[in-house]
């Protein structure tokens, strides 16, 4: 269960399933010929993967920022209008402007950019193309934001100004981040969910996960033995 206005960290050894994992919660995994998912995922009480869901709708509402930063080769602008547009989400140009100013505040970004809207958004910093990338995120207004490693590929400095994000973000969204960082999951998550070799071992709150964890593996990983 993710609650809402919630930040859940996913943690555990590279390739023990927490990427694929996040996937599943938007059906990023349907793109792959060879994969099959078995079981159910509730959204509000509507199974994901029953056949009547619209996949683009449910992706509007679940938004993904993945783990290195991926704006469009477009302007600033165009970045965070382009969701609302194709969703039918603004009668005119005034309500898009508004979206674009609002997404781009919310994401701490619209001080930077906002006399170089017009400007490529892959000009950006790496610091900065990741919080443009939230911000087209959010700019289609969704109930869910997973978050792929988001930091990975950014400066410590950038990392501390996302951190901060996520956690303003939590007042409006609920947020699913995997990451490869303990210290990270530590700090923005109020949950944490263990994983080891494809399996969820255990699912907590985050300072009993790092202070008291309750299954043996959870320790192993937290206290360095492996991982």
């Amino acid at each position: 269960d993710i609650g809402k206005n919630e930040v859940l960290a996913m943690i555990g050894p590279s390739g023990c399933g927490k990427s694929t994992f996040l996937r599943c919660l938007n059906r990023m995994n349907d793109t792959i010929d060879s994969c099959k998912v078995t079981g159910s995922i509730r959204l509000d009480d509507e199974d994901i993967y029953d056949p009547s869901m619209d996949v683009e709708l449910l992706r509007a509402r679940v938004g993904m920022v993945f783990q290195k930063p991926n704006p469009f080769p477009k302007s600033i602008y165009e970045n965070i209008a382009y969701g609302p547009r194709i969703h039918g989400l603004t009668r005119d140009k005034t309500e898009l402007d508004e979206i674009v100013e609002n997404s781009l505040t919310r994401a701490g970004l619209w001080k930077e950019v906002k006399d170089r809207l017009d400007d490529v958004g892959t000009g950006l910093s790496g610091g900065q193309q990741q919080r443009l990338c939230i911000a087209r995120a959010i700019a289609i207004n969704p109930e869910v934001i997973l978050m792929d490693e988001p930091c990975s590929a950014l400066d410590p400095i950038a990392t501390a100004t996302v951190e901060e994000l996520i956690d303003e973000l939590r007042q409006r969204y609920t947020i699913v981040i995997v990451t490869h960082s303990m210290q990270q999951a530590a700090r923005v998550s109020q949950r944490t969910a263990y994983f080891h070799l494809g399996k969820l071992i255990e699912v907590d709150k985050t300072d009993k996960i790092f202070n008291n964890p309750g299954h043996e593996l959870t320790e192993a990983y937290i206290t360095g033995r492996f991982g």
